[in-house]
């Protein structure tokens, strides 16, 4: 023979109620959680892509730098192969003077 329980259909009904409003109050804290995290989310990325722009800016410039230098220092080779001649022009055009000068003397 099956045992028979009787139970009041309005306090199961209150119970289930009671259960539903938490599971809902739960559901409403999540969502709220989930769109705070999207906010923050978003900020992120935000930050990212600033950051990302920073980062570009300051590659270009570390390129400019880079091509600039790499200038320099052929311009500073440059002017280290013309003083290397600086004294033989400087030599050469002083033989020349004094051999003209000498020349410019008339023999006894």
């Amino acid at each position: 023979m099956p045992t028979m329980i009787e139970t009041d259909l309005k306090e199961i009904l209150g119970e289930f109620k009671q259960e539903f409003t938490k599971i809902n109050q739960r559901l409403d804290r999540m969502e709220t959680d989930l769109t705070t995290i999207k906010v923050d989310v978003a900020t992120v990325k935000t930050t990212v892509n600033s950051l990302e722009t920073r980062m570009d800016k300051l590659d270009n410039r570390l390129d400019k730098i880079d091509t600039e230098q790499k200038t320099l220092i052929k311009d500073i080779a440059d002017l280290k192969g013309a003083k290397s001649l600086i004294i033989p022009i400087i030599v050469a055009v002083t033989t020349s003077l004094i051999t003209l000068l000498i020349r410019a003397i008339p023999n006894p």
